[in-house]
């Protein structure tokens, strides 16, 4: 939507499952099987329909750290959406203008660059493998991406697709090699994309068997966080504007946030337990209003079930969120341009420790530092004492 939007030792040798999601949204197999049909329609669990108990009741916290930003950079007229840590020391930014931010010391010094034709572009976001390899989604027609192999000297054109209303929302990587992007509906379809070579090529989901959407559905360029690994093997995505809805192979499940106008609904899904084989059944959503976004009103919602049945936290965050990072055990991290939240317990309870803005915040791939990025090009590091 248009807004201002553990390696598996082996893959998998085949799908038992017969629904086009299990294809469109599963970990790559080495020889990836087509689907056999698409099902005449999504399937609809109302948020409401079903009362699952609030989360069982965790043993007594410690008392919780005492948690802070400290801003780490700023670049004015730049607006970051974009960020992947792939350590506690490698971390990269995307953002407006063609703008890549790169930081080989934990955001204390940045090289930043525009890349050459793109001046005028937005990438919104980015998947980093290491120092050198990077992957950036620039929004709106044409539809690209571009990777780099040398540290962002140089940048590959590696996908573009220039169907009229094309516009391309996130990005998300099991692994080096498995890829996903999700884009806005396309003659009443989302649009899917994978890859299956760590970004080199990409293939288009044929469009009688991608998601439909619902009149005016869409989703949210904000974060690139809308599109998750749900497991090793599946992804999901949240969708938002008159409708919000959560995607899971093949079915479309109500969320129970804010929705009904096009700056509706939920904008970022976090999964706890991504990495197990048959996880995926720990989610946040969060989403709101970005045209009030100090009001609460539907803007968090938890789910212990896989999607199945939902609660609304007792304390909700402190406004709009555009995104939602678990960050190490029960600690749950959200921002918005209106400020950021914490949680101690899974969601349950928000408190805010920032009015700042912030767009994007990410946890390290392989550490446990957490970096935001948002408007005025800042870039933080969440702290905790």
């Amino acid at each position: 939507m248009k807004i201002s939007l553990a390696i598996l030792s082996r893959a998998i040798r085949g799908l038992s499952r017969c629904c086009f999601f299990a294809t469109i949204l599963s970990f790559v197999p080495a020889h990836p099987p087509h689907p056999s049909a698409l099902l005449p329609h999504l399937p609809t669990y109302p948020a409401h329909a079903a009362h699952s108990p609030r989360p069982t009741a965790q043993r007594p916290h410690p008392p919780a750290p005492v948690a802070s930003i400290r801003l780490l950079a700023s670049r004015p007229h730049t607006s970051l959406r974009g960020l992947s840590a792939v350590s506690d020391k490698i971390v990269w930014v995307s953002g407006s203008g063609g703008t890549v931010g790169k930081s080989l010391d934990g955001g204390a010094t940045w090289a930043w660059m525009t890349v050459p034709g793109y001046e005028k572009r937005d990438f919104r976001d980015i998947e980093a493998f290491n120092a050198k390899t990077a992957i950036v989604m620039a929004i709106a027609e044409p539809a690209d991406l571009l990777k780099t192999t040398d540290g962002g000297k140089t940048w590959k054109l590696v996908y573009r697709n220039k169907t009229r209303g094309m516009f391309m929302d996130a990005m998300e990587f099991w692994n080096i090699n498995s890829g996903i992007v999700v884009g806005d509906p396309v003659n009443g379809r989302f649009f899917v994309t994978r890859s299956f070579d760590g970004g080199d090529t990409w293939h288009d989901i044929p469009f009688l068997e991608m998601p439909k959407a619902d009149s005016g559905e869409g989703c949210f360029a904000s974060s690139g966080t809308n599109v998750r690994a749900l497991d090793l093997d599946e992804a999901c995505f949240v969708s938002g504007g008159p409708r919000s809805r959560l995607f899971i192979r093949d079915q479309a499940t109500d969320l129970p946030v804010i929705q009904g106008k096009t700056s509706t609904g939920a904008n970022s899904i976090a999964v706890k337990d991504h990495g197990k084989l048959h996880g995926g059944r720990h989610l946040i959503v969060v989403g709101g209003d970005f045209s009030r976004d100090t009001v609460t009103e539907g803007n968090c919602a938890l789910s212990n079930d896989r999607g199945r049945s939902w609660v609304v936290p007792a304390q909700r965050p402190h406004g709009y969120r555009s995104c939602v990072e678990y960050i190490g055990g029960d600690d749950v991290l959200c921002c918005g341009t209106s400020g950021v939240d914490i949680s101690y317990d899974n969601g349950m309870n928000w408190e805010l420790i920032s009015h700042d803005g912030y767009h994007v915040c990410r946890k390290s791939k392989k550490g446990k530092a957490v970096f935001l990025a948002g408007p005025g090009g800042r870039i933080a590091r969440l702290v905790t004492r």
